[in-house]
């Protein structure tokens, strides 16, 4: 017997054909605008140490609460094709969100002391790795939205998380 899990993604996975939702995971690349603003920020620090504050200022925001903010033209759909996400992506998907959103607050916290010693070249070291790391984890975001099922290891997430 087909679980009703099963029978609603498949049903998404129909609805979703021709629009920005990706067909086999159910997810879209939009959600990962949110944190492109951050690093675009970050990014700003080391030339306009007033950004800072603009980025202290971002905060996490779920993948379903960004649809309902937005103003994409899919966004209902988007937020209820998440509650049908198959866990091989969903699973990985969160856990590379959780790195973002804890990535960003620490970076800041290390940019933040960066700034306080007005060395130029430790602040746009410190900028230019937060920066990396923030990126190669969007990176990774938009693979698992495209159907790459690959998790983080978990030396990498206790990379991440140690700070």
């Amino acid at each position: 017997m087909t679980s009703p899990k099963f029978t609603y993604t498949r049903t998404f996975r129909r609805l979703v054909s021709g629009t920005n939702i990706n067909e086999q995971t159910l997810l879209a690349t939009d959600y990962l605008n949110h944190f492109n603003e951050v690093v675009m920020l970050i990014e700003m620090i080391a030339d306009m140490p007033e950004c800072l504050e603009d980025a202290q200022a971002w905060a996490p925001k779920s993948y379903q609460d960004h649809f309902r903010d937005s103003n994409v033209a899919d966004r209902e759909l988007a937020v209820q094709a998440y509650e049908h996400v198959p866990d091989a992506y969903r699973m990985p998907f969160e856990q590379v969100v959780a790195g973002l959103n804890h990535l960003v607050a620490t970076g800041l916290r290390k940019i933040e002391q960066a700034l306080e010693t007005s060395d130029d070249g430790r602040i746009r070291d410190t900028v230019g790795t937060i920066s990396r790391e923030l990126q190669g984890l969007i990176d990774k975001a938009g693979a698992i939205i495209h159907g790459d099922q690959t998790v983080l290891d978990q030396v990498h997430i206790d990379d991440i998380m140690k700070d």
